[in-house]
Order: C-alpha cells, then sequence, then structure tokens
C-alpha cells in the first residue's frame, strides 16, 4: 500500500542504554535521523549500526539541535521521538494509516504519552494521556530557538489524535529522577527575571508548589498510582520550587538567550482561536452546538463538554480527528472532576482561550473550576451573534 514517506528524527548524547529500543521502534520509518551532540559513549556506533543518517553537531540547545534534524530530514512527515521513548505497536498502526490516508488536510498529529517512572506506568499522576505533538508534516513547523527547555511546538489548528501510546522512561532509578529535577529547574531558571516584589518568591517557593502538590495529588487523583505517582508530583513540586530558589540565589538579571520571563515557560499559542463550551440540559446543549458550529464557520477551533447529548451527523464523539464535525466529550454525568479531565485533555491538544458555559449546572460547574481550566475572553458569550463573536475573539487574543 502507498503511503506518504516519514522521517523519524532524535536527537541524543551519551545514549548507548537506550537508544537502540528506540531505533528498533521506529525502522517501519522510510529514514532516520539521528544528531549527536557530542557523546563519549558508544551512541553514534549503535545509531549508525542501526541504518540512521547520523549528524555530529556540538551541543547547541533542545531547540537548535531538533531544528537541525528537521532540515536534515527528506520525508513528507516528520516524526520526532527522543531515545528514551518508544512506540508502540498499536501507535505504529495508527500512523501508518494516517500516512496512507488519501487527500489528507492534516498537518500535525498528537500521540498519548504514556511515562514510565521507577519500574511502573503512571496513568493521572502523569497527566496520562498527556497529548504531545510529535508528528506533522515537513516545513510546516519548527523549534523556538529562544528556548532553552519546553521547546515544543504547538498546533495552529486542530491535530489529528493518534491511537496507541509513545513509551516514555521517564526515569528508571530515583538517582536519575533527581538529576533530571534539577537539570530542568537550572536551565528554566535561567530565563527567569526576577520578581518585582518580594512576595513573588513567596508565592513561586511555596504557596504555588503546595497548591499543585493538593491538586495533582487529590484533585487529579494523582495518588491512585501508588507511592510512585506521589513521588513523582512530589519531585515536579519541587522542581518548580528550585526554580525560583535558583532565581533568588542568582542575584543577577536573567540570561539574555531569549525573553527573560517573571512566570514558568509555558506553552505558546498560535493559529486558529479555540472556544470550548459546557453545556447542560437539552436547551443548552442545543443552543451551544449552534453556536459553536457558527464559530467554527468563521474560523475559530471548538469543542463541546456535555452530558447526555445525541450523536447527530455535524457531532463526533472522538476529540482531534480532521472532519466537519463538531468535537464533542460526551460525559457519562457533568460532574465537576470529569468535566476538569475534559477541559484538560482539549487543553493538551491545543490552548483553549476560553471556556463558556451554557445551561444552569453548568454555569454553577464552571464557578467551581480552576482558573488555569476556564479562560475567559472579555465579553464572549452563547448570546453572542456566531460572527460577531469570531471577530470579537480574533480581535482580543494575541499570537505570536
Amino acid at each position: 500500500m502507498s503511503r506518504e514517506r516519514l522521517s523519524a528524527c532524535l536527537i541524543v548524547q551519551d545514549e548507548q542504554e537506550r537508544l537502540a529500543a528506540a531505533l528498533e521502534s521506529v525502522a517501519f520509518c522510510d529514514e532516520v535521523i539521528v544528531v549527536d551532540g557530542g557523546s563519549t559513549d558508544r551512541t553514534v556506533e549503535i545509531a549508525r549500526a542501526a541504518g540512521a543518517r547520523v549528524i555530529e553537531n556540538p551541543w547547541p540547545g533542545f531547540a537548535a539541535q531538533r531544528n537541525l534534524a528537521l532540515d536534515a530530514a527528506t520525508g513528507e512527515w516528520i516524526l520526532e521521538i527522543d531515545a528514551d521513548e518508544r512506540v508502540s505497536e498499536e501507535l505504529r498502526a495508527s500512523i501508518e494509516g494516517l500516512l496512507a490516508a488519501e487527500a489528507s488536510d492534516v498537518e500535525m498529529a498528537v500521540c498519548p504519552l504514556r511515562n514510565h517512572f521507577l519500574g511502573r506506568p503512571l496513568g493521572p499522576s502523569a497527566k496520562y494521556p498527556g497529548y504531545r505533538a510529535r508528528m506533522f508534516r515537513r516545513g510546516a513547523y519548527r523549534h523556538d530557538e529562544a528556548r532553552m527547555v519546553h521547546e515544543g511546538i504547538e498546533p495552529r489548528r486542530r491535530p489529528f489524535v493518534l491511537g496507541g501510546d509513545l513509551e516514555h522512561e521517564l526515569a528508571g532509578t530515583l538517582r536519575e529522577a533527581l538529576l533530571d529535577a534539577w537539570r530542568y529547574a537550572r536551565l528554566e531558571s535561567r530565563h527567569l527575571a526576577r520578581p518585582a516584589r518580594v512576595d513573588g518568591y513567596l508565592t513561586g517557593i511555596v504557596l504555588r508548589p503546595i497548591a499543585k502538590l493538593l491538586y495533582r495529588s487529590i484533585l487529579e487523583e494523582g495518588w491512585r498510582d501508588g507511592w510512585r505517582g506521589l513521588l513523582k508530583i512530589s519531585l515536579d513540586v519541587a522542581s518548580d520550587a528550585l526554580v525560583w530558589t535558583l532565581v533568588l540565589l542568582r542575584g543577577q538579571p536573567a540570561s539574555t538567550s531569549g525573553a527573560a520571563r517573571t512566570e514558568h515557560f509555558g506553552r505558546r499559542p498560535n493559529g486558529s482561536v479555540k472556544v470550548v463550551a459546557v453545556a447542560s440540559g437539552e436547551e443548552g446543549i442545543r443552543a451551544a452546538t449552534s453556536w459553536l458550529a457558527g464559530l467554527q464557520k468563521h474560523g475559530l477551533d471548538v469543542a463541546l463538554i456535555t452530558a447526555g447529548a445525541s450523536r447527530t451527523e455535524h457531532v463526533r464523539s472522538a476529540p482531534g480527528e480532521a472532519d466537519e464535525g463538531l468535537t464533542v466529550h460526551h460525559l457519562d454525568r457533568l460532574l465537576p472532576l470529569a468535566v476538569m479531565r475534559a477541559l484538560d485533555v482539549e487543553m493538551q491538544l491545543r490552548t483553549t482561550d476560553a471556556v463558556v458555559a451554557v445551561g444552569g449546572r453548568a454555569r454553577l460547574l464552571w464557578r467551581l473550576l480552576p482558573r488555569t481550566l476556564r479562560p475567559e475572553i472579555p465579553q464572549l458569550g452563547i448570546d453572542v451573534d456566531p460572527a460577531l463573536a469570531a471577530e470579537m475573539a480574533n480581535a482580543l487574543v494575541s499570537r505570536t
């Protein structure tokens, strides 16, 4: 069966223990590009023995190294993985199905990331499925070289959702986990400016980490993963606190490599504005569906979260698929935790710019949501005509 060509791109350094398994998992790709940052072990030898095209380039940073791999690729599609990741058989089948699809206008695909920590897979403590944008058309995207960490790509439009997991060995030992937390905290702290007020340190080192620990452990049910899950959350929280501790100890302006920031690196949205509606009651569901369809006709990315809605021609339940229908998350019941999980999935697929509540129960739930899961666009609501609402959203939401 004919299909478009796929290039696997990896950036590596001293990965002789893990690289062979990663390369074996992408052997179905038409070419494999490995950019080595200066390994002193057998990494380059292993890559060449597996048939990969190896480029040796002194380490310039994550984003620049990834872009070098993109420039060397020749396939119509790019698949990015790391040496500690494996493409599962289910994910491979899904990828090959997308490559074989005729007249596809998809430019990016995301896949669930399954983190393995100290020998066991994690679920809610690592935000599984944790969608990651790892596959895209060559030339459609590049990494932001102003970032030393968190250089991932943000889709411009709703991505295709692949089936199967990308298996990720997060850390095999506690020592490795501690070293990873330290490295990322040190890199991110170099990009942060000192807060204008002293209480900014109190927030970053104490208050926000405590809130994050409680939120992820209890509300997001990280406790379900046992002691490994709680340890993983604790390390994430400690890393956040360490970032601001290093900023405090540094006592000097942030690095000039990229713009200084006063908050942790987040995602950098681009492309169309995204609006998600949470709707309750038959009348509310009908009104939200009609309004979102209008927004979609005017170029916005939209999704609906509800319970009890009937599936119709223009409503589908699988998020992320590329068709002309409306993306709907059908929940068994419209409960706070279920709505939070659905909103989190939508935020993982593409950054959400506004969450609008339609119906009495939905408005009550909206008030209970954390602010991070209910962003707002001023005066945007179901009572605003879709054409005007789309114009308003495009004018008020900034894009880089």
